[in-house]
C-alpha cells in the first residue's frame, strides 16, 4: 500500500447536551472532553479505499460500538509490523497527537511474522516485545492508557474442520508482556478462532474477502469487520477499559450499509 495514502479515520463528534433547569429555561451542560482511541496496526483494522471495496478492516466498524464522545482515530496501516510502523514515523504521529485521558489500542503480529523482510520481522519473545514497549511507554509517557490486542485469527482449517492458529508465538508473547506490563490485553486471537470454529468453513467465507476474483482468508468483508469490532468493544468493556456508557448495540444488528469506503487519497 502506497505510504502517500493517510490512513487515519476519526469518528464525528457528538453535540454539546443541553440540561434544562427546573425553571425550563435551557443551560449549556459541562460536556464531557471527547476522549479518543486511537488504533495502531495493520491491514486487518485499517481503513479501506473505495478501489478495496469490500474489503473491510475493523477500525472501520468500531465506532458504531462506541459511544459519540469516544472518538476513533484509526492509523493503522496495511502491511506494517510492530517494527517498521514505528521506523516509518507512524508511532510519533500518534504520540504527537495523543492527550491524556485517550487509548492506544496496539494490535500487531500479522507481519512480523515475515522472516524474510528484515524491515517487518521481529521475534516473538524479544525485538516484537521490546517494540511493543515502545508504544505501551509512549502513551503512558502522554498519560494516555495502552491496550494489546492479539492478532485477529486467518481463516484456516484442517482436513477435520478444525479452525487452526496461525500466529505461532506472537500471541502468547503479547499475553506475557501484558502481564509484565500490567497492560490490559484483548485477546481477540483466541476469540475469533473460537468464532471461526463456531461458524466452520462454510460460513466463515461469508466474514472474508472472498469474492469473484478473489479468496482471501486474512482481511474482511463487512459482515467480518462488524464481527471482530464487536469482540473489540466487548472486550474493551469487560476489561474495564471502557465504562458501560461509553458502548453501544453490542447485542445489536449492524447493517452492512453503514460500511461505508471513501475516495482514494490522491498520489
Amino acid at each position: 500500500m502506497s505510504l502517500t495514502r493517510r490512513q487515519v479515520t476519526v469518528a464525528a463528534l457528538g453535540a454539546v447536551p443541553v440540561a434544562f433547569a427546573a425553571t425550563g429555561t435551557a443551560q449549556a451542560a459541562t460536556p464531557r472532553r471527547t476522549r479518543t482511541l486511537y488504533i495502531a496496526g495493520d491491514s486487518t483494522a485499517a481503513q479501506k479505499y473505495s478501489d478495496a471495496a469490500p474489503e473491510t478492516g475493523w477500525g472501520m466498524a468500531l465506532p458504531f460500538f462506541l459511544c459519540q464522545d469516544l472518538a476513533v482515530a484509526n492509523h493503522a496501516v496495511n502491511g506494517r509490523s510492530s517494527k517498521s510502523f514505528v521506523d516509518e514515523g507512524r508511532l510519533d504521529v500518534i504520540l504527537g497527537a495523543i492527550r491524556p485521558g485517550d487509548f492506544l489500542l496496539i494490535q500487531f503480529g500479522h507481519n512480523d511474522e515475515k522472516t524474510a523482510d528484515p524491515a517487518r520481522y521481529t521475534e516473538p519473545w524479544t525485538t516484537y516485545q521490546d517494540c511493543l514497549r515502545l508504544y505501551i511507554d509512549g502513551a503512558r509517557a502522554r498519560g494516555a492508557r495502552p491496550v494489546l490486542a492479539t492478532s485477529v485469527e486467518r481463516r484456516k482449517f484442517d482436513a477435520s474442520g478444525n479452525a487452526v492458529p496461525t500466529h505461532g508465538d506472537y500471541p502468547a508473547a503479547m499475553r506475557a508482556l501484558a502481564t509484565e506490563e500490567g497492560v490490559a490485553l484483548l485477546d481477540i486471537q483466541a476469540l475469533s478462532l473460537a468464532l471461526w470454529q463456531k461458524l466452520g468453513v462454510e460460513e466463515t467465507k461469508k466474514y472474508f474477502n472472498w469474492t469473484a476474483t478473489e479468496q482471501d482468508n486474512t482481511h474482511f468483508n463487512p459482515p467480518g469487520a462488524i464481527a471482530v469490532a464487536r469482540l473489540v468493544a466487548r472486550e474493551l468493556l469487560r476489561h474495564r477499559v471502557l465504562a458501560p456508557r461509553d458502548v453501544r448495540r453490542l447485542d445489536a444488528e449492524i447493517p452492512e450499509s453503514w460500511i461505508t469506503w471513501p475516495a482514494p487519497a490522491a498520489a
